[in-house]
């Protein structure tokens, strides 16, 4: 099966399904680094050929910095340029106020420094309070960063619309926003895709398969509540709670159940290629500690759906209550549901 590509820039491509790197980062259980590099030659290996990261994911931007020395030994400097290396600069909520120009620079360069790269292929920027006002300037400064050479594409994370014009109109060539972008979530498109199309950036996708609810482990099953331990799942439990409860998430996951046997692939299969499907979709992020079900991630990559698998697709998302608010809009309220989960000075910690 060949891996679909991407191109998001004049001579970027990247595979469009993205090998995601937070379930490497301790919250989703242990960690064999060994086991963990050995999948991700398994997955360039298969075609998927980009990785996601970010400084905050403790331990992770050095594990994927050993897995390319690994591999530039193994296979060659020129087998390894095919790699792609997607991380983030996410700074500390209570460092936001006093961000400056050096500050941003001493990031990269521990992300070079743990990647063991000359420039960084992609980095994502993420801002937690637009009260504290300096965001786009912080993203001038790396687009400085990029013009210097240790940036080659600048992108964003979890901006929501009327920001991202402020970004842009501020002359930074944001290529990419990284967007929570699902069946279950539709936020992006309602005003940000018209403003991608507008100005040629991506979309790149995570909570595609909602952290694992999108599969064949959970239909049928009861409504677990918030009883989860895993921070990944509480997350998208939330989401399930809000598009209408159990009961409708549970007629999805019948209907793509069908529209998966139909084609003798799985429910996780046929949301990743639905949401790749959509217009300004790039990529879609899937996370994995390991290659153990990487077969099941290429899937999506053989599936093409029908006028009657999207059909009876639109006929059951109907019946959903779309998520309120832009891109990101519930998550930054830290008093609300969606915002108390969340982990907002990891920067430092992570260092």
């Amino acid at each position: 099966m060949t891996a679909e590509t991407r191109e998001i820039a004049p001579g970027y491509t990247i595979s469009r399904i993205l090998k995601g790197g937070w379930q490497l980062a301790g919250d989703h259980g242990p960690v064999d680094p060994a086991e963990a590099i050995a999948g991700m030659a398994a997955f360039v290996d298969s075609g998927i050929t980009t990785f996601d990261c970010a400084d905050i994911y403790t331990g992770v931007e050095e594990m994927i910095g050993a897995f390319l020395a690994q591999y530039r030994r193994d296979r060659g400097a020129e087998a390894a340029r095919r790699i792609r290396v997607h991380t983030k600069f996410v700074p500390d909520l209570e460092r936001l106020a006093t961000i400056d120009r050096g500050y941003v620079a001493s990031i990269i360069d521990r992300s070079l420094q743990r990647l063991g790269v000359e420039r960084l292929d992609l980095v994502q920027f993420h801002w937690w309070d637009y009260a504290a006002p300096n965001y786009v300037e912080t993203a001038q400064w790396l687009d400085e960063l990029r013009q210097a050479g240790k940036i080659e594409l600048v992108g964003g994370t979890n901006f929501d619309t009327d920001r991202l014009c402020e970004i842009l109109d501020a002359g930074v060539p944001v290529r990419t926003m990284q967007v929570q972008y699902s069946l279950l979530d539709t936020r992006p498109a309602k005003r940000m895709a018209k403003l991608a199309a507008a100005h040629g950036i991506a979309f790149l996708c995570y909570g595609t398969l909602a952290g694992g609810f999108l599969s064949e482990r959970w239909l049928g099953q009861p409504d677990p509540g918030m009883t989860m331990t895993n921070r990944s799942l509480i997350k998208y439990k939330l989401v399930i709670d809000d598009i209408g409860g159990w009961d409708r998430f549970q007629a999805l996951l019948a209907a793509l159940k069908r529209i998966a046997d139909r084609h003798g692939t799985t429910i996780s299969a046929v949301a990743v290629r639905a949401v790749l499907d959509r217009p300004g979709v790039a990529g879609a992020i899937v996370g994995a500690r390991t290659a153990a079900h990487l077969p099941q991630t290429l899937a999506a990559f053989g599936l093409a759906l029908d006028a009657a698998d999207r059909a009876e697709l639109d006929a059951v998302l109907s019946r959903l209550t779309p998520l309120e608010g832009d891109v990101y809009t519930l998550e930054r309220d830290r008093s609300g549901r969606h915002g108390r989960i969340m982990k907002y000075n990891l920067n430092e910690d992570a260092a």
